[in-house]
């Protein structure tokens, strides 16, 4: 079902230096070290502290407030990172969100990593994003659509000032740019493009009778009056798009401008594939003469995650690319090391299973042997990142509701956990080893209190008994913002399921919280389902938001969770109304133990994705809670079979397909088992539905039926639909209405 309310995407995918994820802020900048920023001469103090104490003894603290939406939407989002080779630029985008415009605009940064004062990047424009540094630091590439298109752009890079000039457009062609990579020699870029699999492949010098078979074949789609499409295959659509006769492929082309080339002409498969995002899927080696990259070549794609790392001889055109990985299951994101020995990559074993766990797949070029790096690490690896020395590998993994930067030799020895800091990792770099001494990554940290900011920490500090490991920040993008928020620290609590297994929640209590006083109650059911509540920032499903206007917040990371080991990912497997129901209950049963000023009478159950399925689900089988909110739940998984494209999914989760349960018994067939529509004579929660037109992932049929189901029942129900929206409600003025009808929802069935 992928990403719900609040969860992270079943694998979060390792980048390198153009990395794509979501946070805020204004600009504040403060040095490496915090401490040296507040020193002063004992002179300027001496002076000073007579005034200073007068003034704070006059001036009362200012009274935080708490959060609104509108608040939500000033904050500025952080984007891509990238550091520059010498390590002394740190570049990132930042989005702002204009309200009353209903859009929101992306520019590129630029602020010394040692500490000053960060400035837009000159020679880019709003809009520009990708931006890469070359190896030898002395330039620069991003993508633009300044001109109509987007394309890859160049221009020189001061290395001493930090300031961008004479950028010029590299490449021109029809179907755009995306995802573009420096090789390590700086000669060529490999980047991703579009195109139509049987018009002639492009290849330096045909490049103008190539290119115009794709822009003839995209003008007439645009401009015929018939927009009917035929469809010949499945995976026609996708989240919220269809997929069309278009294929991505991988491109190389000479930074001189002499020569382009399609590297996987005439291919009828996305390379990568389309569930890769952020670095594109493919990497280069040091010595710039061959590609790894991920591609699945099974004939159905939509029943298949079984994507192979493959690599292609960048020196012969004429080579075709040779499978190198051994897994049945999904394989993504190689990464050669620097001194070019090995490629590693997330592996998964299982076939059809997109949430197995996955491992460090380290790969020997000279042996052509692959191992599992940590054949005992029970958690997922999320994002990876090589030591300059080829040593080690430091990686991300979830693990208890945040997540954890770890470093493992490539021997599989000496795993380290800098486990003592709160919040979630991403977008790891690391820097180089300079006078210091010091090995230290540079990467982004969000909390459930704060949006991401870009953070540096000292891998070879000392843990010092109390403090521990303690990233500096390097940005501070919301700060004075935050400072005026009342944003209530979330608490942790523990439960033991029926069986024995122990589970995690969370708890916010609402904004100038007294504990002598009852509190109503958001339940909050996360997505995925293999997803996991945790210390993190949100803007879709924000905990903070929705504690804001006096509510206690309750989060339960029940069977399916990330985070606690694959056998509790597994627990939901074929099992969605069984366990994980008993774990939510079971859970919010702890937390009105544990916390007294909880209102057991005024609980509202939220939930989204896999969260509306259990919505659903909750609907037909417990009466103790006021109201519902279902947001793009699933209602009849056998409709829900036929309508969705990303068949492994519910075939894997609901073991098989509706027609291979014909003539048996509910008991034995899943998909109506598991079905809350089953249930429906006994709905009688009062529930809000929304679903957006262009969730092709949960089709909204799937809402329509839960909305009529409700209403031919009597049941007091309210749909909201957006005709523009996919899974997520993105648009902000679309979200503004969200946030404000799930709030009204609760507040009038609770009685608040």
């Amino acid at each position: 079902m992928g990403e719900g309310a609040g969860a992270q995407m079943p694998c979060s995918f390792p980048r390198s230096l153009g990395l794509h994820f979501l946070s805020s802020g204004f600009f504040k900048t403060a040095p490496l070290d915090e401490k040296d920023s507040m020193r002063t001469t004992a002179i300027v103090s001496a002076v000073l502290a007579s005034a200073l104490s007068v003034s704070t003894a006059a001036t009362a603290a200012p009274t935080k407030r708490p959060m609104t939406f509108k608040d939500m939407m000033a904050m500025k989002r952080l984007g891509e990172t990238a550091v520059s080779p010498d390590g002394k630029w740190l570049l990132y985008s930042v989005s702002t969100v204009d309200l009353d415009q209903n859009k929101k605009t992306t520019e590129l940064w630029i602020q010394p990593v040692a500490g000053g004062e960060a400035k837009k990047l000159a020679a880019t424009q709003p809009g520009d994003s990708g931006v890469q540094f070359s190896a030898d630091g002395k330039q620069i590439l991003f993508l633009s659509a300044r001109q109509g298109s987007q394309q890859i752009w160049l221009a020189k890079f001061d290395t001493a000032t930090g300031t961008a000039s004479d950028e010029t457009k590299l490449t021109n062609i029809s179907t755009e740019a995306d995802n573009a990579r420096w090789s390590p020699d700086g000669r060529f870029i490999v980047f991703i493009s579009s195109v139509y699999p049987d018009c002639t492949a492009i290849h330096d010098a045909n490049f103008a009778e190539a290119d115009k078979c794709n822009a003839d074949r995209d003008l007439a789609a645009t401009t015929s009056k018939v927009k009917a499409k035929i469809f010949t295959t499945l995976l026609y659509k996708h989240w919220d798009h269809f997929t069309g006769d278009k294929r991505s492929h991988l491109f190389y082309v000479l930074v001189d401008g002499s020569g382009m080339r399609d590297l996987t002409p005439n291919d009828p498969h996305d390379v990568p594939p389309f569930a890769l995002g952020g670095d594109g899927g493919f990497s280069i080696s040091p010595d710039a003469k061959e590609l790894a990259f991920t591609e699945n070549l099974d004939e159905v794609p939509a029943t298949s995650v079984s994507a192979s790392i493959f690599t292609l001889d960048l020196t012969n055109p004429a080579t075709k690319p040779v499978k190198i990985s051994t897994s049945k299951g999904g394989n993504f994101n190689p990464a050669y090391s620097p001194d070019g020995k090995y490629i590693a990559w997330r592996s998964e074993e299982r076939p059809g299973y997109e949430s197995d766990q996955f491992h460090l797949a380290l790969y020997d070029r000279a042996t052509k042997q692959e191992k599992n790096l940590l054949p005992k690490f029970d958690r997922w690896i999320d994002e990876f990142a090589w030591s300059a020395d080829s040593q080690y590998i430091h990686f991300v993994s979830g693990e208890k509701g945040k997540s954890v930067l770890h470093s493992v030799s490539v021997a599989g020895a000496d795993l380290h956990s800098f486990d003592n800091v709160s919040g979630e990792w991403s977008a790891i770099h690391l820097l180089p080893i300079g006078d210091h001494g010091k090995q230290r990554i540079v990467g982004t940290l969000m909390r459930v209190t704060a949006p991401s900011e870009i953070v540096v920490i000292d891998l070879d500090q000392e843990a010092d008994s109390s403090k521990g490991y303690s990233p500096v920040h390097l940005t501070h993008l919301n700060d004075a913002l935050l400072a005026e928020l009342d944003l209530p620290k979330m608490e942790d609590f523990w439960f033991t399921a029926k069986d024995g297994t122990k589970l995690q929640g969370f708890m916010i209590p609402p904004p100038a919280f007294d504990a002598s006083k009852k509190y109503p109650v958001k339940f909050l059911i996360h997505g995925g389902p293999q997803g996991a509540w945790g210390d993190a920032w949100s803007y879709r499903w924000n905990p903070e938001l929705f504690a804001a206007n006096g509510y206690v917040v309750v989060m339960v990371n029940p069977r399916g969770s990330t985070g606690y080991g694959q056998a509790v990912v597994d627990g939901v497997n074929g099992d969605w109304g069984g366990k994980p129901f008993s774990d939510l209950m079971q859970g919010l049963d702890a937390a009105e133990k544990k916390f007294p000023f909880i209102d057991k009478t005024r609980e509202a159950a939220l939930g989204a994705s896999y969260g509306g399925f259990m919505a659903n689900w909750i609907l037909g089988h417990t009466d103790r809670f006021k109201c519902i909110v279902s947001h793009d739940g699933m209602f009849n998984p056998e409709s829900a079979f036929g309508s969705t494209e990303e068949l492994w999914f519910n075939t894997w989760e609901f073991k098989g397909r509706p027609w291979d349960y014909y003539g048996k018994p509910d008991a034995e067939n899943p998909f109506r088992k598991w079905s809350p529509m089953m249930s429906a004579k006994n709905f009688k929660t009062p529930t809000l539905v929304i679903h957006g037109q262009l969730d092709y992932r949960l089709d909204v049929s799937e809402g329509y039926q839960l909305f009529t189901t409700l209403q031919l029942l009597k049941v007091p129900s309210k749909m909201l639909y957006f005709p523009d929206e996919g899974h997520w409600v993105l648009k902000p003025q679309n979200s503004e209405l969200w946030y404000k009808t799930v709030n009204d929802w609760v507040d009038q069935w609770t009685g608040k």
